[in-house]
């Protein structure tokens, strides 16, 4: 049973990541291309830590970690420079 929740959760993330990469380049402003792009890590954290249940190891989470504090990271810096139009003060 787990198995097929795993590839029915793939399946939907894949979809959701599809559908955040057409706002990417549709997005009508720099905003919603800066949340796409931070919906987009979250989706790809969500793909990692799925793949680390199917495959039954730890690599996978390691990865997904570092991914989530660099996105983080590039998410507050990307809306500090909409804001101030400069990241360093």
């Amino acid at each position: 049973m787990l198995i097929y929740a795993v590839q029915f959760a793939f399946i939907a993330f894949c979809v959701a990541l599809l559908l955040n990469l057409w706002r990417l380049f549709r997005g009508p402003d720099l905003p919603d291309r800066i949340l796409a792009l931070d919906t987009i890590y979250i989706n790809s954290l969500a793909l990692l830590v799925l793949f680390g249940i199917w495959h039954d190891t730890a690599f996978y989470f390691e990865a997904a970690l570092l991914i989530a504090m660099l996105g983080f990271i590039g998410t507050v810096a990307a809306a500090k420079f909409l804001l101030r139009g400069d990241i360093v003060e």
